[in-house]
């Protein structure tokens, strides 16, 4: 067949195209729920939950997809009820305990059953994800979430070898994409405890990511550090509240722990409202007085908000040596030091940032 310029036209108008190109004037928000647990887990993708060893994050998850399976409220917050599938990998043994400890607390003698389903099982992700698909799809419906508890234990590779990573993501993706679900993937961190462990690219498949960690009064502290299309910051306060769950045959009691909420609020305020010592009230009263003082913007290309100021590090650490002994004792409430005044040229000048 000759193909003529006319040919291929007609025959270009006959094919669908794979691809759809939008207007912008097509783009509109849509109104559906992209919530499983409203500003903590959306209801579709991959989320990463890291911490350290026994900082609570297994507890704290496991605390978190029960209520989902439930359709409960969680701390607040709507939560878009479905099947959680729970892989634990690593002490799979004691979630028998933990799901007794979360009956006795949270459920009533007599409860309707619901769709929460434990897979404990040591695996390959990357090898084994087909069969776990298989094993999951017998059941009534697809799972909401399924989680991945731990990472490292359904790994058989290095996490710092990004081919290896890489592989991991494509079958947790691929869990993912077989339900429409989101996969929850529990994860140690780093010697240094600032950032999940191993290859950067976890973080950067991921649609949200949770931070766990215990406080100075061993609260459970969650941490909402990213959210691809959400608020950040938001903290989830709570503490392990041990349990006697029953009694072995030696007649021994069994113990295990659940989740207990505190007042995130309470504990913001105990943490902002923190004393200031004598010489850091005394330097954050100079600064804001210096900027007042200065009225001086930051350089364009600083490219820094409107309404920010700049004052010079030399004026900030003058500004208390203007006042009179009187005027200093009286403003800081302190006692007054002897006079510290040098002078400086415009060349040892630095400039500090100021939102006042």
């Amino acid at each position: 067949m000759i193909r003529t310029p006319e040919l291929v036209e007609a025959l270009a108008g006959q094919i669908k195209p794979r691809f759809k190109l939008r207007r912008f004037d097509e783009l509109k928000i849509g109104t559906e729920r992209t919530y499983l647990v409203k500003g903590l887990i959306p209801r579709t993708g991959l989320v990463v939950v890291w911490g350290p060893p026994k900082c609570g994050k297994s507890f704290w998850t496991f605390d978190l997809v029960l209520h989902v399976a439930l359709g409960r409220e969680y701390r607040g917050r709507r939560v878009q009820q479905g099947p959680v599938v729970y892989c634990a990998f690593e002490g799979g043994g004691g979630y028998s305990a933990r799901a007794e400890a979360f009956r006795q607390r949270n459920l009533p003698e007599e409860h309707e059953p619901f769709d929460f389903f434990l897979l404990d099982a040591q695996i390959d992700l990357v090898k084994d994800h087909p069969d776990i698909v298989a094993a999951i799809r017998p059941q009534n419906a697809a799972p909401a979430c399924v989680v991945l508890d731990t990472l490292n234990r359904s790994l058989n590779g290095s996490e710092s070898n990004d081919k290896d990573m890489a592989q991991y993501i494509r079958a947790a993706d691929a869990i993912r994409e077989a339900f429409d679900c989101v996969v929850i993937i529990v994860h140690h961190c780093g010697v240094e405890g600032t950032r999940p462990r191993g290859h950067t690219s976890l973080t950067g498949a991921a649609d949200a990511q949770l931070a766990v960690s215990r406080d100075a009064d061993e609260n459970v502290i969650v941490k909402v550090e990213w959210m691809k299309d959400g608020a950040e910051g938001d903290v989830i306060a709570s503490r392990l509240g041990p349990i006697e769950i029953g009694t072995d045959a030696d007649g021994d009691a069994i113990s295990s722990c659940v989740i207990v909420p505190v007042d995130s609020a309470a504990l913001a305020t105990r943490i902002v409202s923190r004393r200031l010592s004598d010489r850091q009230r005394l330097a954050l009263d100079a600064l804001n007085e210096a900027a007042l003082a200065s009225r001086q913007s930051p350089p364009i290309e600083w490219q820094v908000p409107a309404g920010i100021q700049v004052v010079g590090v030399n004026h900030w650490r003058d500004e208390p040596a203007q006042l009179s002994r009187d005027e200093w004792e009286k403003k800081y409430s302190l006692p007054a030091p002897a006079e510290t005044k040098c002078d400086r040229t415009p060349s040892d000048e630095s400039l500090v940032l100021s939102n006042e």
